[in-house]
């Protein structure tokens, strides 16, 4: 069963929804933050990419922002976030006191784990997983891996369908038969093909936490990414393998160190499996019902 997406019309819908309440707290994690609430309200704010990514946003977009979220969040009791980075931005934007912002974290699922089955393709392959918009760097990417030696030892694999866009640019790279893609994976299937893989591969421009990041230690998976906006908070001073996103060549030279180096592989698995131990859901919601109370408190 499908997630169903968020609708521009979900805070109408809210408001209503909310309407008859006459004590108690309201959360929302998501975009979607009541117009009016009688009772203090709490929502979370994970990014503001489509404020900094042109390419990723609309007319419609930035209005909902300036309309909606931005309204929202200084009537909200508090606002809910992922990072210190994405805390500062949204401190920026907003205007709002410093305490009215908090950062709750993120967590990984129980299937995240390095015991387990392992995707076994029958070759090496770097993992990359996500969505493949403008900030998530895939164009980059397969520059690099074009230019790597290891396009000759490991595939270059796309969790979700193959699109036209990925495919064009792998074309035109020349590498279109290394390139694979995974469909859409359950937990438990992602999870086996982040233990199969040589490493993952995210040399994003931007992320307000960078969720694969987290997912891919939890199952013991070395760690190719960039030290932009809030990975480096996600991944920790040297538990990853950092490039710089900007330069295919920088891109390419991890790659090539990773397919060449089991023991830089070996210490990437230890120390993130380390790392992995910071992301708990358990604590995640220990913060969020914390908030609430003294939300309702404050109410």
């Amino acid at each position: 069963m499908g997630v169903r997406k968020l609708s521009a019309l979900d805070p109408l819908a809210t408001t209503l929804a909310v309407s008859g309440l006459r004590a108690g707290v309201y959360f929302t994690p998501g975009f979607n933050p009541p117009l009016r609430c009688p009772v203090p309200f709490v929502f979370c704010m994970h990014d503001l990419i489509h404020l900094r990514f042109a390419a990723e946003s609309t007319p419609a977009r930035r209005a909902y922002y300036r309309l909606v979220v931005g309204p929202a969040a200084r009537r909200a009791a508090r606002v809910l976030t992922v990072s210190a980075h994405a805390r500062g931005e949204i401190l920026d934007w907003t205007g709002l006191p410093p305490e009215r912002v908090e950062i709750v974290g993120n967590g990984v699922a129980d299937a995240f784990r390095p015991d387990g089955l392992r995707h076994a393709p029958g070759y090496a392959y770097f993992l990359f997983v996500g969505r493949r918009a403008p900030h998530k760097n895939v164009e980059r990417l397969l520059a690099a891996y074009a230019a790597s030696r290891s396009r000759n030892a490991a595939r270059l694999v796309f969790t979700g369908e193959a699109d036209a866009q990925t495919q064009s640019a792998a074309r035109r790279h020349g590498v279109e038969a290394q390139v694979g893609y995974a469909g859409a994976l359950t937990d438990a299937a992602l999870a086996e093909h982040y233990r199969g893989a040589l490493a993952l591969a995210f040399p994003s421009l931007y992320e307000g936490f960078g969720i694969p990041i987290a997912e891919a230690m939890a199952c013991g998976t070395p760690v190719l990414t960039s030290a932009a906006t809030a990975i480096p908070e996600t991944a920790g001073e040297g538990n990853a393998l950092v490039i710089d996103p900007l330069r295919v060549e920088s891109i390419a030279a991890g790659l090539d160190r990773l397919a060449e180096d089991a023991a830089l592989r070996t210490q990437l698995r230890e120390r993130g499996l380390q790392r992995a131990g910071a992301f708990s859901w358990q604590r995640v919601a220990e913060k969020v019902a914390d908030a609430l109370r003294r939300a309702e408190a404050r109410g």
